[in-house]
């Protein structure tokens, strides 16, 4: 895969993150705390996926560096959207975001046909944005 398209991508996923985090802050108070955890979940865990992926595909002989990389951003962000709700969602994005990113270096290094899986990463990153949404939506 090419490297600018990598690029792009984690661009387009930090932006996708920022605007998210945005939107919910402006929302919080009409979700639940079991809604905030699962929302704390996924983003956390795809965040660590995406970017531990990508990097490792981007970098294939650094592979420390982007495990640390990769955990502190999962992290950091199921924290962040964790925070938002309450301390026992904290807890959890922060643990969801730390335990995906330490295996998405793995799942990066072993990869066949990293074109096809980092668009399938994403279709399901949009897809569970969506049903994040819809949730929202809903409750």
């Amino acid at each position: 895969m090419e490297h600018t398209k990598i690029l792009l991508f984690l661009y387009l996923d930090v932006c996708l993150i920022i605007g998210f985090y945005m939107y919910l802050r402006k929302i919080k108070k009409l979700i639940g705390f079991q809604l905030g955890m699962n929302i704390s979940v996924v983003m956390g865990g795809m965040i660590s996926l995406l970017f531990g992926v990508l990097l490792i595909i981007q970098f294939p002989f650094h592979f420390t560096l982007i495990t640390i990389i990769a955990t502190s951003l999962g992290m950091i962000t199921g924290g962040s959207f964790g925070k938002l709700f309450d301390y026992q969602t904290f807890v959890t994005g922060l643990t969801n975001g730390m335990l995906v990113g330490l295996m998405s270096p793995m799942i990066g290094t072993v990869l066949e046909m990293p074109t096809v899986f980092v668009w399938f990463m994403h279709i399901i990153f949009v897809l569970s944005l969506m049903t994040i949404i819809i949730s929202i939506k809903r409750s």
